[in-house]
């Protein structure tokens, strides 16, 4: 597997971007992208995914083995990223084979009433998001506007509409998310 820094530095020359530039969109310094890039550091999460979208890939691009070669994911294969946000983790399975087609799709379980769960806020302005919910019910929140989903259940918005999700009731959420262009 190429090493992460080395990833990050051809995805950056791709753009033509200096490391001054990526610095810049990243919102970090010339000095600790170099040090990434040289693998004498390694980037937090947050730190990477903010390198991520400074160049205009999913995270999951750094974060995996190189492409697969199947178009098939089959369910022991799934790819799973644990997210931490400002309240539990969240774990998604990426059901899409590739990590630089121009959509992701995720299967995310939620519980409800976790100690310190936070709801989650959209994934940015450039992105248009599906849900549909297969088990429990999620709470969505889209502008001033609140929608309680339950089995079956779909809803199609921009990210940046999105003000939060939280799971309701007393049961497990699962759904399916998919987004355009990747977010992760």
């Amino acid at each position: 597997m190429v090493p992460l820094g080395e990833r990050i530095r051809a995805r950056r020359k791709e753009l033509r971007l200096s490391q001054g530039d990526l610095a810049e969109r990243a919102g970090m310094t010339a000095s600790f992208i170099s040090q990434v890039e040289r693998g004498v550091t390694s980037p937090s999460l947050d730190s990477l995914y903010r390198i991520s979208r400074a160049l205009d890939v999913p995270v999951f691009r750094f974060l995996l083995e190189p492409e697969a070669k199947s178009p098939v994911v089959r369910h022991h294969e799934r790819v799973q990223v644990t997210w931490p946000w400002s309240g539990p983790e969240l774990t998604f399975q990426l059901l899409t084979p590739r990590t630089s087609q121009r959509l992701e799709a995720f299967m995310t379980e939620w519980e409800p009433g976790e100690a310190g769960s936070a709801s989650i806020a959209g994934f940015g302005e450039t992105t248009e998001e599906f849900i549909y919910v297969l088990q429990g019910q999620l709470e969505v929140c889209l502008g001033e506007a609140a929608y309680l989903l339950g089995p079956g259940d779909t809803v199609c918005f921009e990210g940046v509409m999105l003000r939060g999700m939280e799971p309701r009731g007393d049961r497990t959420v699962r759904f399916i998310s998919v987004i355009t262009p990747p977010a992760f």
